[in-house]
């Protein structure tokens, strides 16, 4: 009975993915620095990922029209299509390197899951 429980815990920990949400604009020089990053990323650890202009959402246009490009990182379940991010997510803005774009990843991750909706 104990590897049952174990192997649920096991498939239960895989539910969990990264989503990174792009906000960007047009003709954002910054914003091509930040996919290069993100692509880079994703060759070592693949992330589900939604690009939005700000410039067409009245809510993000209101925070981030002039703050572009902004990387809201967010722990989510596996294929979660129905989810949209918050301002709670944890944030890069402008200037990012690989390595900080993992540590934010990683502290995602190991957020307590009550706070995430499933």
């Amino acid at each position: 009975m104990r590897p049952t429980i174990r192997l649920l815990s096991v498939d239960h920990a895989r539910q969990w993915a990264v989503r990174l949400t792009f906000f960007t604009r047009p003709n954002c020089g910054l914003c091509n620095d930040a996919k290069d990053v993100m692509a880079k990323v994703w060759q070592r650890r693949p992330f589900e990922f939604t690009e939005v202009n700000v410039m067409k959402h009245p809510k993000w246009k209101a925070l981030y029209e002039f703050d572009t490009p902004v990387l809201h990182i967010d722990k989510v379940r596996e294929s979660s299509h129905a989810f949209e991010t918050t301002t709670a997510a944890g944030k890069l803005m402008h200037r990012f390197t690989e390595d900080q774009l993992e540590a934010v990843m990683d502290q995602e991750l190991i957020k307590e899951p009550d706070s995430y909706s499933t």
